[in-house]
């Protein structure tokens, strides 16, 4: 986390976010208060790994479609079918610098089922190509961004020249 001001934010979200799940509320609601705050202590410590995981991972990102938004993470996917303004720990995620990636503009879904998919760990592989192929999150991204998807935190602008 960047400064304590940022991370009170982040876990005052966080703790927003888990006190409002239904389950939780109603927990509450029936006298099971101290169940309810276990639980939202534990949601918050995983959301909280999830943020560092996508502050340490090279191909994390942030995805936003007409199907939801994800927080990709290599291996683990944390997703809803919300917008990204509806979804606090991708939105979090954003404002500490992940990349995102926002696909609603894109009008040819055919051209953007067929892009191949960001490369989980990093590593790619040169022969593999066709359906499944993987990119590096770059190339990935220069490829969605020629049909129409706005990048912020734009890790393009990283690289070394």
């Amino acid at each position: 986390m960047k400064g304590i001001p940022m991370q009170s934010g982040v876990l005052r979200v966080l703790r927003a976010t888990a006190a409002s799940w239904w389950r939780h509320r109603e927990l509450r609601r029936t006298d099971h208060t101290a169940l309810a705050q276990r639980l939202e202590r534990q949601i918050v410590l995983r959301d909280l790994g999830y943020l560092k995981q996508a502050a340490s991972l090279p191909n994390a990102h942030v995805i936003c479609g007409e199907g939801g938004t994800f927080l990709h993470l290599g291996w683990t996917t944390v997703s809803t079918f919300a917008p990204i303004e509806r979804f606090p720990l991708a939105a979090l995620a954003v404002a500490r610098g992940t990349p995102f990636i926002d696909i609603r503009p894109i009008s040819d879904v055919i051209a953007f089922a067929n892009l191949p998919c960001v490369a989980r760990d990093g590593s790619l592989d040169p022969e593999h190509s066709g359906a499944g192929k993987c990119v590096s999150l770059t190339t990935y991204i220069d490829m969605v961004e020629e049909l129409g998807a706005k990048i912020a935190n734009d890790p393009r602008s990283r690289r070394s020249t």
